[in-house]
């Protein structure tokens, strides 16, 4: 019934289409089998007899298989492939009709016969194919004339000609404009000299810049480069091709990710695509059964991880959320750009400090909120070894306010955005995220044991390394630099980190919240998200130079500054004496760290509360040292057993 709602006066026109089309193609059927002799006039009464009926059944044909619901323009193989089905089944029933009730029942011999039924078959095919081939084809040929003629640039495709062929189309369809394909470059040698959709592979990717000067000496410069996401793989050496156009002066631009969902476009190329490995697999039917209609809380909302996790609840279907943030500035950014997209959650920004915990208790108690991702909290390390108790104050005491807050306010769960330097930590950053992790668990362990009827409420906690582009990171940070006309600064020659998509990221976070709020509820409340390989920063920064079209320590230079207080050498995903455990989803495992009890919590708390509103220094170290005996291990600095713990576990190489 819902289908049928949903139709329109253009698919009667079409349903219309395709009756008379069958009736031609029936008698143009009798009139070719029979020669237009006796033979034919003799079977017309009968034919006239049969005809309303074979057209009432095949009306029902033609909508089973979507030949009514389908649009003309967009028509491809999946569409020939029915139109065939749909001829299929209209001529077992002629066979059906032919052996069974008419030959034996009416005229004691077959009306139709094998050959006919054969030659309809075909003729069928071929009428309901043509009017949808002309129009698909005129089409494409008016969409074309218009993408040539439109100031459209000369394009170079770089990639797959798998991916190359999904930017054609996007191009042949008008969903991509202004740029005209003149030619493929793909890392496969055996695609050489053949046509994608009429646009020829013209050599292997390293041959770019032959390519580019070949065009312009025939004057007919080729203005831009698309590369599509294979060709950033590092086996296809982006680099090169991106230096190479830069110096060339060719604009280059980027399709976003196949796997991604999203619409064919054209984005600038970051240094960020440099470092993408190949991202996790995202069940996003999962995310969005958990997010749809839900009333989600986000504090730190205005923040890279905050704004982010804020677009993706909107986009999987929030029924509301709010935004908590302490800048104002911050908060009225991420709402107009949430209001812009026009979604259907109702949408909310307030003003609020998570270390006000009076104002986060009633404001949590007056949204009553589903689920609640807390990603507020203090994070450049060299700060917050300058100021231990603000660092105290918002990551341990505003973790404790948001938690207690969900609980007060009935939600289902709440989600604490970690970081990698909460294992083993050497820094107040990672520190205090490991004591907020702590709390975490020993509050989602009170919880589970105290709960009689209803679900308890999940608190967890999720750990991952740097994104990219995000507040404060380094890639923004080495972009001034280079612009600043250098040098760029590099703390140690040996720094490594872990980096991800602040997207994936975020995505990866819902996830861990979908299987902590899974029907069995797991005994699991830190995971940890797979960060790829680790990237050498020295490596980065010279990336990033030659990105520029520039060399590195020719016409950039980079200068090692030393490591900052609170820094090391080497992230890690697990401690040396955390047990893992896999959960069965991609891209995410689940730590098991020590946990204290609530009441022991409660001590070193209160104790905390005390030493901060006397500023003493040296007890907060004391009672934070207390608590997480691993602080400032030496273990933390090393990289080869731990670091590939996660690789190891989830099969990875």
């Amino acid at each position: 019934m819902t289908r049928l709602s949903h139709l329109t006066s253009r698919n009667f026109l079409i349903a219309l289409h395709d009756l008379l089309a069958t009736t031609a193609a029936l008698f143009a059927t009798f009139y070719l089998r029979f020669e237009g002799g006796d033979g034919f006039f003799e079977r017309l009464p009968l034919l006239f007899q049969i005809l309303p009926y074979f057209l009432a059944f095949s009306v029902v044909v033609f909508f089973i298989f979507n030949l009514t619901t389908t649009k003309w323009r967009f028509i491809s193989l999946p569409d020939a492939l029915n139109i065939i089905r749909a001829a299929t089944v209209l001529t077992v029933a002629l066979l059906v009709l032919d052996y069974i009730f008419v030959a034996p029942n009416v005229r004691g011999a077959f009306f139709l016969g094998k050959v006919t039924i054969v030659l309809y078959w075909f003729l069928e095919i071929a009428f309901l194919s043509a009017l949808r081939m002309a129009y698909r084809y005129f089409r494409y040929t008016r969409v074309r004339r218009h993408a040539r003629n439109d100031d459209a640039a000369p394009t170079l495709l770089i990639g797959p000609t798998a991916d190359a062929e999904v930017l054609l189309r996007g191009v042949e369809s008008g969903a991509i404009k202004r740029i005209w394909p003149v030619g493929i470059l793909s890392p496969s040698r055996a695609d050489l000299g053949q046509l994608i959709r009429n646009v020829p592979v013209l050599g292997g990717i390293d041959d770019v810049e032959d390519i580019l000067t070949d065009f312009a000496n025939r004057n007919k410069a080729i203005a831009r480069l698309v590369m599509t996401p294979s060709a950033f793989e590092p086996e296809a050496h982006p680099e090169s091709v991106l230096m190479r156009a830069r110096k060339l002066g060719v604009i280059v631009s980027r399709m976003p990710s196949l796997e991604s969902g999203e619409a064919p476009r054209l984005t600038a190329v970051a240094v960020e695509d440099l470092l993408l490995r190949p991202s996790e697999k995202i069940d996003y039917t999962r995310l969005e059964t958990l997010i749809r209609g839900k009333a989600v809380i986000v504090t730190g909302g205005g923040g890279s991880i905050g704004s982010e996790i804020c677009e993706r609840v909107v986009a999987f279907g929030a029924a509301r959320l709010l935004i908590l943030e302490n800048s104002e500035p911050a908060l009225y950014a991420v709402t107009e750009t949430l209001a812009a997209r026009s979604s259907g959650a109702a949408i909310v920004g307030r003003i609020a400090d998570i270390r006000d915990r009076e104002r986060i208790m009633r404001l949590m108690a007056e949204f009553k909120p589903d689920i609640v991702f807390h990603a507020a909290a203090l994070k450049h390390v060299p700060i917050l070894e300058r100021d231990w108790s603000e660092g105290v104050k918002t990551n341990i005491f505003g973790s404790i306010n948001v938690a207690d807050a969900a609980l007060a306010a009935s939600a289902e769960a709440m989600v604490m955005i970690s970081t990698d330097k909460a294992i083993e930590p050497v820094s107040m950053l990672g520190l205090t995220k490991r004591f907020a992790e702590m709390y975490c668990q020993a509050l989602d362990h009170d919880v589970a044991a105290s709960a009689s009827v209803k679900p308890p409420m999940r608190v967890i906690s999720v750990r991952f390394g740097n994104v990219l582009a995000s507040n404060g990171s380094v890639v923004p940070k080495f972009k001034a630099q280079i612009e600043a006309g250098g040098p760029v600064t590099v703390t140690h020659p040996e720094m490594v980190r872990y980096f991800m998509t602040i997207r994936e990221a975020c995505d990866l976070v819902i996830t861990a919240a979908t299987h902590a709020l899974g029907p069995a509820r797991p005994d699991v409340s830190v995971y940890v998200l797979n960060m790829g390989q680790p990237v050498k920063i020295v490596d980065l920064a010279e990336r990033m130079i030659r990105l520029s079209g520039l060399e590195p320590g020719y016409d950039i230079d980079i200068e090692f500054t030393g490591m900052r207080p609170g820094e090391r050498l080497y992230e890690i995903l697990f401690a040396s004496e955390e047990p893992t455990c896999e959960i069965g989803v991609p891209g995410i495992m689940a730590a098991q760290p020590n946990e204290p009890p609530m009441q022991t919590l409660r001590k070193w708390i209160a104790a905390l509360e005390q030493a901060i509103a006397r500023d003493d220094r040296a007890t907060i170290r004391t009672i934070l040292k207390d608590a997480v005996p691993e602080f400032g291990s030496t273990a933390a600095g090393g990289k080869s057993e731990v670091a590939s713990r996660f690789h190891r576990s989830s099969g990875r190489r």
